[in-house]
């Protein structure tokens, strides 16, 4: 399955060497399927357990959509914390919304113990009001986000025009977040398991998975593999085992310009998005560029007329330029890519209902890295029997 096309600015920041062969055990502890950022930080955290792994993935790991992330990694999420109040109760969400908190120190961690730079920054992000009627939605988010401590001011449209040359009806800004390359944490994080005994069979497709009372057989276009237990991550690709029914595959599309001798008119390199939906959002590189997405389509492949996907980067860029009119912008980097949400606006991360050996950790959303790491931390629970508070929130069938 594809699952992007075009060009993707960070395949220009990473060169990749490969993993030598090796003969595979009969028997490990784990087995995770899928190469991507779900797959990289499971297997960075399972093996600081000392389990015996093995990584399997379909074509080259970091290859699938993880080369397609823009890299935002933000503990509010597409969905309002006190709508998702409203959604699953006031003390399941807040539970939630600080497990996602949690996962930007640990991710933190991963950055930090990665073998090479992986150009990980704590940043403020800046949430704004599309419109003046969003504004009474932001003001009581951030009560509730206040109430609960997280790090948030208010901002009202007089102190956006004191940061930025652009004007909004109001923001909430948050403290803690952070930006990342996420081609280079994926593939840190997978070197880091490797060089710590993780076996990994890259160009092996999974056929089927079977599960016995003590172990699963892997049947692969590489012969079989057997482990204890079998971690499928495999994101936005189909889900091999079982059908996941939150899962609400799109289109979204990003840009990245060229880099920028000066970045001043962009205060203390906040991200920023918005609250309409779909939303634009954007950073700033390492390299001083400009990367931006959005325009969202509910589309489950990606389109094939490429005067269609032009449109769509012009938008991209018109935006872009309508909030920072007296920038000129040149853009190097345009790629589309399919990405998957959750019908009901949560991961989908925890135990198959009925296959006990098996686990899923599918991070459906807009904040896909978060969940991944968040997620990572559930799936070493369970499979220590260890009680974890938002596994009823996030299990399969909820």
């Amino acid at each position: 399955m594809k699952l992007h096309t075009g060009s993707l600015y960070w395949e220009s920041t990473f060169t990749r060497k490969g993993f030598a062969e090796v003969k595979r055990q009969d028997l490990y502890d784990v087995a995770i399927v899928g190469g991507g950022m779900s797959g990289a930080l499971t297997s960075y955290i399972l093996v600081n357990e000392g389990y015996s792994i093995v990584l399997i993935e379909q074509e080259e790991v970091g290859g699938g959509s993880t080369a397609a992330n823009t890299g935002l990694l933000q503990f509010s999420n597409d969905i309002m914390l006190h709508e998702l109040m409203e959604q699953i109760g006031e003390e399941k969400a807040v539970e939630f919304y600080r497990a996602c908190k949690e996962a930007m120190i640990h991710l933190q961690d991963v950055a930090e113990h990665a073998p090479f730079d992986v150009q990980f920054h704590t940043r403020e992000s800046l949430y704004y009001a599309s419109t003046e009627e969003d504004v009474v939605r932001l003001r009581k988010e951030f009560a509730v986000l206040q109430k609960y401590d997280f790090p948030v001011e208010f901002w009202e449209s007089e102190d956006i025009k004191t940061h930025f040359p652009f004007s909004q009806p109001a923001a909430i800004v948050t403290a803690g977040d952070a930006e990342v390359n996420p081609l280079r944490l994926c593939m840190g994080a997978i070197q880091y398991a490797y060089e710590k005994g993780m076996d990994i069979f890259e160009h092996t497709e999974v056929l089927g998975i079977q599960n016995t009372e003590e172990r699963v057989f892997i049947k692969t276009t590489n012969g079989e593999f057997q482990a204890k237990s079998v971690v499928v991550t495999t994101g936005y690709a189909p889900t091999p085992g079982m059908k996941i029914p939150q899962k609400d595959v799109k289109v979204t599309y990003a840009i990245a310009t060229q880099p920028l001798e000066d970045l001043s008119f962009w205060h203390n390199r906040m991200m920023i998005w918005e609250t309409k939906r779909p939303y634009l959002y954007m950073r700033l590189t390492d390299d001083h560029r400009i990367v931006a997405g959005g325009l969202d389509q509910n589309m489950d492949t990606l389109p094939s007329s490429q005067k269609e996907i032009d449109t769509k980067f012009k938008q991209l860029q018109q935006q872009l330029q309508e909030l920072f009119p007296n920038q000129q912008f040149n853009f190097e980097y345009e790629w589309t890519a399919l990405f998957g949400e959750s019908t009901d606006e949560l991961p989908v991360i925890g135990r198959h209902p009925f296959e006990r050996n098996i686990y899923y950790l599918i991070g459906l959303g807009g904040n896909g890295t978060v969940y991944s790491m968040l997620g990572a931390y559930l799936i070493r629970d369970e499979l220590a029997g260890t009680s974890n508070p938002n596994e009823p929130i996030l299990e399969i069938e909820r």
